[in-house]
This record gives structure tokens, C-alpha cells and sequence, in this order.
């Protein structure tokens, strides 16, 4: 079973992530953060990606440190869990639509990290939580997780159905990439024999 546990100490944030990738899309999330909550259930349950994670942060100063930080945890799990990603499909791309909004995601798990986004926020907040702190989530995520992450809204008008339809995307083309082909299940998708550095 690919499965990993990280904690993250700051004097900003405490956060525990238990995650297994190849689970059935069990989820335990609590952050303080009712949307983000609600954001990491979906990943979880749209990529069978079984995923705990607890996190106390400053949520009296706002919410950026506790969301970038859950990124950097939860990336650094995946990562942990993808060991040397021996077998994987490496690549994954998913179109999401939600009602009036189209996503289209695409990522290489290369452990290269590297973010493309291309998403704009028509409401600044949602509930309580700034718009802009989802890039900073997704930027950490890629970073730690080590996977070159393209997400691109090519539509949308409703800002909820837009940043969920990004979670959804990852969801499907995080699954479809770490999924093992059994006709390379013993080596690494690349001819180089490893995956990060150069390309």
C-alpha cells in the first residue's frame, strides 16, 4: 500500500496528514476552515485517495497560513506515498464541468514542480476565505508534492463552482496519473530511469 504520514510543526500551523493513494476516497478533514474542508473531501473522494488531516493554524490573524501550509502537508504526503513512482501513469488531464463552469486540468507527476494557473476569481471572498488564497494552496501542493500542475478555468461565472471544479480536476487527473500500468509496473515512466532534474 502506497501510504504516508507527515506532520508540519510552525509557530504558525500544526497540521497531521494521513494519506493512502490507494484507498477508496475516505476522508477525514478538519482545518478550521469550512471551505477548504470542504474543498480536500472532494479531492479525496473524486481520486479514491484515502485522506486525514487535522490542522490548527492562526486563523485569527486570516487564513493564508493554514492554507498554503495544508498544501505543503498534503503535497508532501502524495509525494512520500509516490516513492520513486515506480509504474505510475505519470500523466493525467480531466475536464470538469459544474453547472455554467468548465476546468481543465492537466499535471505530470515528473517530480518537477511547477504551477501554471490561469483561474480568475469573479467574488474576492467565499464565505470568509479570500479568493486568491486557492493559487497559494495549489502552488504549495505542486511544490512539495513535486508534480508540474496546469489548471486553466476556461469558463465560469459562479466563484464556488470554479474553485471546486479545480479541486474536482486535480481529483480525476491526480488518480488517473498515479494509477500503476501493469505493463511497466517495475519501472519508472521515463527514459532518462528517473523521475526529476532535467529534462
Amino acid at each position: 500500500m502506497r501510504t504516508a504520514v507527515v506532520e508540519r510543526n510552525t509557530n504558525e500551523t500544526q497540521i497531521s496528514v494521513d494519506i493512502n493513494l490507494d484507498g477508496n476516497g475516505c476522508y477525514d478533514v478538519s482545518t478550521g476552515i469550512g471551505f477548504l474542508d470542504h474543498m480536500l473531501e472532494q479531492l479525496s473522494r473524486h481520486s479514491l485517495i484515502d485522506l486525514k488531516v487535522k490542522a490548527t493554524g492562526d486563523l485569527h490573524i486570516d487564513f493564508h497560513h493554514t492554507t498554503e501550509d495544508s498544501g505543503y502537508a498534503v503535497g508532501e504526503a502524495v509525494a512520500q506515498a509516490l516513492g520513486d513512482r515506480k509504474g505510475i501513469n505519470r500523466y493525467g488531464s480531466f475536464f470538469i464541468p459544474m453547472d455554467e463552469t468548465l476546468t481543465r486540468v492537466a499535471l505530470d507527476c515528473s517530480n518537477r514542480p511547477y504551477l501554471i494557473w490561469r483561474v480568475d476569481m469573479p467574488a474576492p471572498k467565499l464565505g470568509d476565505m479570500d479568493s486568491e488564497l486557492f493559487k497559494e494552496w495549489f502552488q504549495a501542493f505542486a511544490q512539495s508534492a513535486g508534480i508540474t500542475l496546469h489548471v486553466e478555468n476556461i469558463y465560469g461565472e459562479n466563484t464556488h463552482h470554479i474553485v471546486e471544479s479545480c479541486y474536482k480536476g486535480l481529483a480525476r487527473a491526480l488518480k488517473q496519473a498515479i494509477d500503476i500500468d501493469p505493463r511497466q509496473a517495475d519501472s519508472i515512466p521515463s527514459t532518462k530511469g528517473v523521475l526529476g532534474g532535467s529534462l
